[in-house]
């Protein structure tokens, strides 16, 4: 199972960390795995190079534990940035409580706010 922790601070979006083997089907061959994947890799980069903004993220294939946070959305002045880039980890938390629907087996999905 994949299990998907999503941080927000006063209604601000900031970051994911992504652990565990969704185990779908069988290695290489996961579409959920694959789904997540390029949904996270999706973020990164639109924050990273369409957005301009800073992230800290560890990508840990073996363990199958990724970290991906920006921290800057909570102290910028720049609200477009702060919009922006909340407003897509927003996003991508909807998605994944839409899959939850149906691979509930495979997917749990939390929101913290820290």
């Amino acid at each position: 199972m994949t299990k998907i922790t999503f941080f927000r601070q006063n209604g601000v979006f900031w970051g994911f960390q992504e652990t565990g083997h969704a185990g779908f089907g069988e290695e290489g061959d996961d579409i959920l795995c694959a789904a997540l994947s390029a949904m996270t890799m999706l973020i990164l980069n639109t924050v990273e190079v369409a957005y301009k903004t800073a992230t800290e993220y560890t990508i840990d294939d073996v363990n199958a534990d990724i970290r991906v946070t920006c921290k800057k959305v909570l102290t910028t002045e720049d609200e477009k940035i702060r919009f922006a880039v909340s407003g897509l980890f927003e996003g991508y938390y909807y998605q994944l409580v839409d899959l939850t629907e149906e691979y509930f087996e495979f997917l749990d999905v939390e929101l913290l706010d820290v």
